[in-house]
């Protein structure tokens, strides 16, 4: 026996000092999640500093320099009403991205806390709630986002209820699903045989476990909700003149395409680039989580 136990100790003690030394291995975190999160942090720090580091104001106007090329004076050029392109670039994103931040942070928190509740509370609650979600998941976010800011007329405020309003039924219905998952397992079932009550399961156990999908989906989401917002302000339904952002810049300068084509490529550009960088942070994150998994 002891003959037989030999080799097999021999065999098995490098394959489990290999398993020893990768599990000390720091993870690697994917590089959508390191390039996105450079990317948008440029991009915030930029819009944060926008105030002091703009080159001019965004509302000045100068019809002797308007649609001029890029210059010294002037480095991305300068609109139909001879305005700053790169001042009015920045200024439009600090609304673009506040307001698609604030509506994905309201959307989460709003979301996950319902999607929770009805985890944990199942019943016609449940039942109630889910199919209030699907009927308004039937109707696309852009047509209800248009149909209450047509209704209450376009403001900040109305713009950011106008996207919540459709905008936490997908955080509702991924908080309950993982919500429902996570309540299956061992841990949970030793909680409650412990005697620990729901609020320490739910903020102890429920919410930790539910985070990393919640993220990535809410990075997935802000790319959605800027595309929104810039559509809804290129039909008239977001931030008023002269005021500026991506969505009004692109339908400002539509008319004028042929002569100046930068007053669209530069926008258009911003709007791709900021919303793209969340995308690889939310693909990041679900990359790191398969990878522990």
């Amino acid at each position: 026996m002891s003959v037989l136990d030999g080799p097999k100790t021999v065999a098995i003690a490098p394959a489990a000092a290999t398993a020893v030394k990768r599990a000390k291995r720091p993870a690697r975190r994917p590089w959508p999640l390191v390039a996105g999160s450079v990317i948008l942090g440029l991009i915030v720090v930029v819009l944060l500093l926008t105030p002091w580091i703009a080159p001019a104001d965004p509302t000045q106007q100068d019809l002797t320099q308007r649609l001029a090329g890029p210059s010294a004076e002037h480095w991305l050029g300068t609109d139909q009403l001879g305005r700053d392109l790169l001042s009015r670039l920045m200024y439009g994103g600090r609304f673009s991205v506040t307001i698609a931040g604030i509506t994905v942070a309201i959307c989460a928190v709003l979301g996950t806390l319902v999607g929770i509740l009805c985890a944990r509370v199942r019943g016609a609650f449940d039942e109630l709630v889910m199919r209030v979600c699907d009927v308004l998941l039937a109707f696309p976010e852009m047509i209800v986002a248009m149909f209450v800011v047509s209704i209450l007329g376009a403001s900040k405020t109305t713009l950011i209820l106008a996207l919540v309003v459709g905008g936490w039924t997908p955080f509702a219905k991924l908080a309950r699903g993982v919500a429902i998952e996570v309540d299956a397992r061992g841990f949970i079932e030793a909680a409650r045989a412990l005697g620990c009550s729901r609020q320490f399961i739910v903020l102890r156990h429920l919410l930790p476990n539910s985070l990393n999908p919640l993220m990535a989906h809410a990075a997935l989401r802000f790319g959605h909700k800027l595309i929104t917002v810039g559509a809804l302000s290129y039909l008239g339904l977001g931030v008023q003149p002269p005021a500026a952002d991506w969505g009004s810049m692109l339908a400002a300068a539509q008319p004028f395409l042929s002569q100046a084509p930068h007053l669209v490529v530069y926008p258009g550009l911003a709007i791709f680039v900021t919303a793209l960088s969340v995308t690889m942070i939310g693909q990041g994150i679900n990359a790191r989580r398969g990878s522990r998994s």
